[in-house]
């Protein structure tokens, strides 16, 4: 069964769940990991997809658009409107739904903003989790 952890961040910076998903990603790719990176929209998309080349000094995390039907698979794929295919290992979601494919993967990250929309929208999530009986873990940052 699916793992679902929460990161709940205190800074309300726009910026600040997409600089902790490139920490998340960069920590399981060097752990072998493949991940899948959902976006809420189109722009965060984009900021991801220019983060993960430039989030720190010296990172390099080898990464595709699910969009851009990368014609060699890719260790980290980004996406924010359509299922990836191949990929079933973790899931870091930035959207303020569930995916409706997140069941698939072993492992989910829900990153949760520090306003009060992002958590009250995380509450929503993590009552949907557990009322599927989902193992649940919550993370303060």
């Amino acid at each position: 069964m699916t793992q679902v952890d929460f990161y709940l961040l205190q800074d309300n910076e726009p910026e600040a769940c997409s600089l902790l998903a490139c920490r998340l990603t960069e920590k399981a790719y060097k752990k072998g990991h493949r991940v899948y990176i959902h976006a809420e929209s189109g722009a965060q998309l984009r900021q991801l997809d220019e983060l993960l080349w430039s989030f720190r000094a010296g990172s390099f995390l080898p990464h595709a658009v699910v969009q851009d039907r990368p014609a060699e698979p890719q260790p980290i794929l980004l996406g924010n409107d359509s299922e990836p295919q191949g990929m079933d290992d973790v899931l870091v979601n930035l959207a303020s739904e569930v995916p409706p494919f997140f069941s698939r993967f072993k492992r989910v990250a829900e990153l949760v903003g520090g306003d009060e929309a992002a958590r009250s929208a995380a509450r929503e999530r993590y009552r949907f989790y557990q009322q599927r009986g989902y193992t649940l873990n919550t993370h303060k940052l």
